[in-house]
């Protein structure tokens, strides 16, 4: 037996027992206890539990009922990470006091940056098959492009959202007088493709939200709308990431973020039907108004 050893072993006896790990824990921040005998998986975690112990406080073992992973659900046994801080509830409320929430247990569906002559028409097709209602936030330059699918919007008996006219993220640093020419742009324009139409929403372009454009967006009697869940279907993550953030993120209320424009959508389309049926079992799902 190593000479070190040897002494650690005589000074482990019952009433040596914290004398022994506060000499251990000496040696070691000193240099001098050759780790090298022990196998080299072990010497960190040995380490670490040796310190601990000199200041006082044993580390517990891993898989030990205290020790880390101990009260999770499906933690392997003899080991794993410590659980870190439970997440923070998620607001109700959105930047600047804007909507987030249904207030109701059913959640609604939104679909950003269109119309789109090619996605617009399928979501729509979607819809109609699964007999549910949905707010389209619409950008005005495109629905200068699209009278007619705004026509079609509001004949099937979605709600409309302002958009903003060019999808300007940075809107809301503006002057309050740009800000509100740029909303009454686009609501005159959605007007002109369905006179005298109902535009109760606004969504600031990329969340993007100040107190300027909440202002405006009151002012001009739309209610400022942002959402609850994002599944980042305008980075084209594929349907099936598309759904599975979906189903994991949402909860009772919750205003869920899709796109019929800016861009390939075939991956939202995609998505839908899982993401419609699933969210009409769970939930049900409502038309904001």
């Amino acid at each position: 037996m190593p000479r070190h050893a040897a002494i650690a072993a005589r000074l482990t006896v019952p009433g040596h027992a914290a004398f022994a790990a506060r000499l251990a824990a000496l040696v070691l921040l000193l240099g001098i206890w050759p780790l090298g005998d022990l196998p080299a998986e072990e010497t960190t975690s040995w380490r670490s539990r040796t310190i601990d112990a000199a200041a006082g406080s044993p580390s517990p073992a891993p898989g030990s009922p205290d020790g880390p992973g101990a009260g999770q659900e499906g933690a392997p046994k003899g080991g794993g990470a410590k659980p870190g801080k439970p997440p923070a509830p998620r607001p109700k409320i959105g930047p600047h006091g804007t909507r987030r929430l249904t207030g109701v247990s059913a959640v609604a569906l939104t679909f950003d940056d269109g119309p789109h002559p090619t996605w617009t028409p399928k979501i729509l097709e979607q819809l109609r098959t699964q007999q549910v209602k949905a707010t389209f936030c619409l950008v005005g330059t495109r629905v200068r492009k699209n009278p007619e699918l705004v026509a079609q919007i509001v004949r099937e008996g979605h709600t409309l959202c302002n958009h903003s006219w060019a999808h300007d993220l940075r809107l809301g640093k503006k002057p309050e007088a740009q800000i509100r020419a740029d909303l009454d742009q686009t609501n005159r324009e959605i007007r002109r493709a369905v006179p005298g139409v109902r535009i109760p929403f606004y969504r600031q372009p990329g969340g993007e939200w100040t107190p300027s454009v909440v202002h405006v967006a009151k002012a001009l009697g739309m209610v400022p709308l942002h959402w609850d869940v994002d599944p980042r279907d305008w980075d084209k993550p594929g349907a099936p990431l598309i759904t599975k953030r979906i189903s994991t993120t949402t909860r009772s209320g919750s205003i869920v973020l899709l796109h019929d424009g800016g861009g390939d959508r075939s991956a939202t389309l995609a998505a839908c039907p899982a993401v419609i049926g699933e969210l009409k079992r769970r939930y049900g799902v409502t038309l904001l108004k």
